[in-house]
Parts: structure tokens; C-alpha cells; sequence
């Protein structure tokens, strides 16, 4: 009885039981933060480089002179995560406009996600 009784009352080793149970969650919490991190850069990149190409296909014309180096010049200007987006140009009714799409994929723990990415940018 005096054994389990002190058994009871010692605490050594609580630490590292806490850490053992914390753990776990602040590494899932961690990455899954950088993960929303890096989707949120390859959005806003995407958006930049739509834009920066919607204003070269206007403003330098001779950088961008056709449809095709439109999009050789948009690719060069995406920066995000490798997921190898399709960019297009066209003569819109507001002028110049460059669409990018592409698709990341996320690999989560049960299933591998495919998240559609789009972007649209015009030029006057």
C-alpha cells in the first residue's frame, strides 16, 4: 500500500509525458501552417504574373509581341511552388487579358487533393 501510494505522488517524468502528448499536435499544427503558406505564395504569385504580363502584352510590345511569348513571359514570372501553369492570351473587350491556370496538389494524410488554381488579369 505504501508503494502504490508512492507511486502516486512522484512526479518526475511528467515533462516528458506532456511533450509526448503535445507533440504530436504542435508538428501537425506547424506544417499544416507552412502548407497554407505555400498555397497562399503560389495564388499570389500566379496573380503576379497574370498582371505582369497583362501589362507587358500593352506596355512592351516588343517583349511580348504575340500571343505565345505573352505566356513564355508569364511563365517566367511565376515563382510559386512547381505545379506548371497554362497561361493563355487574348484581346478582350478591356484591352489585353492573360488567364493562368493550374493544379496543386496537396498531399494529406488519408488522400492526395487536387486544388485548382486561376487567375485573370487585365490590362487597358
Amino acid at each position: 500500500m505504501a508503494a502504490l501510494q508512492k507511486f502516486w505522488r512522484d512526479r518526475r517524468g511528467t515533462a516528458a509525458v506532456e511533450m509526448a502528448l503535445v507533440l504530436p499536435a504542435f508538428v501537425l499544427l506547424t506544417t499544416g501552417g507552412f502548407g497554407v503558406v505555400m498555397l497562399g505564395f503560389s495564388v499570389a504569385s500566379l496573380n503576379f504574373a497574370a498582371q505582369d504580363a497583362a501589362r507587358c502584352a500593352a506596355v512592351k510590345t516588343t517583349v511580348c509581341t504575340n500571343s505565345g511569348t505573352t505566356a513564355a513571359y508569364a511563365q517566367t514570372r511565376y515563382l510559386g511552388l512547381p505545379i506548371s501553369p497554362v497561361f493563355s492570351y487574348s484581346t478582350s473587350p478591356c484591352a489585353h487579358t492573360v488567364t493562368a491556370s493550374g493544379v496543386l496538389s496537396l498531399n494529406l494524410l488519408p488522400q492526395i487533393s487536387n486544388v485548382p488554381l486561376t487567375a485573370s488579369a487585365c490590362y487597358p
